[in-house]
């Protein structure tokens, strides 16, 4: 399996079709139900690495020749050399078969694909980021792209806002203990309920907690937002009540993607296809589509 390049007016083009053959390079099983696991992959050919050039918030297709590929957000930072990073959820064909691969097996990967969070805009502006669940895979990557020594004078103050059913459902453990120390992001962890009795972070669904932790909007202050549908829609009215406008509310409505490349149609919103136009929006943009997302 490899990637191909065509010409396209006397120029090299990736055909957006194939995809680059990688190999596992490390597994990590992340949650207690073991249906979420992190896998590292490696390039075959070193300078499909390069190729493959994202900025954080963009996806990317996972392939298995013979089964199929799936849209997954890439989760490793661009900062982050030598490898790329996806968090897989366990839930179908493709998804259980890769759940049973191990390192060294090779398959594929097409992309990157969609478009990114907007880093040159938000330059300069708070950052607040609220995710629930699985896909705070791309959050991950973002938050180690602005905490990157070379990234992070670029950006005012951070807050995360971050929530899972369980503890033992959170994503990245190790790293949001990390950060949680760090002096320079404010991280706000919460789950809906447990009954572990040294847990010391907050207990809640993730609206409340950030209509208790987001800070008060102002022209500088930025919101992304990113994870399951009923998230998202009791979040929105929390940050209205702090006063962010829609053009400084951003999503990514990572859970319509498709084919990547908008060819299947089938990640439609009224005229926006998300894997083109997408998967990251303002609300101001989503305010003009109909209510699918």
């Amino acid at each position: 399996m490899c990637a191909i390049d065509i010409i396209n007016k006397g120029e090299a083009v990736q055909n957006p079709y194939l995809p680059y053959s990688v190999r596992i390079d490390d597994i990590t099983v992340e949650t207690e139900d073991k249906n979420l696991k992190t896998f590292t992959y490696v390039f075959t050919n070193p300078e499909d690495e390069n190729k493959f050039a994202y900025k954080a918030g963009q996806f990317a297709e996972l392939s298995i020749a013979g089964l199929g590929e799936i849209p997954i957000g890439i989760a490793s930072s661009p900062t982050e050399k030598g490898f790329v990073r996806f968090t897989v959820n366990k839930v179908g064909k493709v998804t259980t078969y890769l759940h049973s691969m191990k390192a060294g097996d090779i398959m594929g990967i097409r992309g990157p694909l969609g478009n990114s969070y907007p880093w040159e805009l938000l330059e300069g502006k708070n950052v607040v980021i609220i995710g629930g669940g699985f896909a705070f895979t791309t959050l991950r990557s973002s938050i180690i792209y602005m905490l990157d020594p070379e990234n992070r004078s670029k950006f005012k103050d951070i807050h995360v806002i971050y929530g899972a059913r369980s503890p033992g459902m959170l994503l990245y453990r190790d790293e949001l203990a990390a950060w949680e120390k760090r002096d320079d992001i404010n991280m706000h962890i919460t789950v809906d309920s447990t009954d572990d009795p040294d847990w010391k972070y907050n207990v809640g669904f993730v609206p409340a907690i950030a209509e208790q932790k987001a800070p008060p909007a102002d022209e500088d202050t930025y919101a992304i937002i990113c994870g399951p549908p009923i998230m998202i829609k009791f979040t929105q009215p929390v940050l209205d009540s702090l006063g962010y406008v829609h053009d400084n509310i951003i999503m990514s409505l990572e859970n319509r993607m498709k084919c990547g490349i908008g060819m299947c149609g089938r990640c439609n919103i009224g005229k926006e296809l998300v894997c083109k136009d997408g998967p990251v929006f303002t609300l101001s943009q989503l305010k003009q589509t109909p209510k699918e997302y």
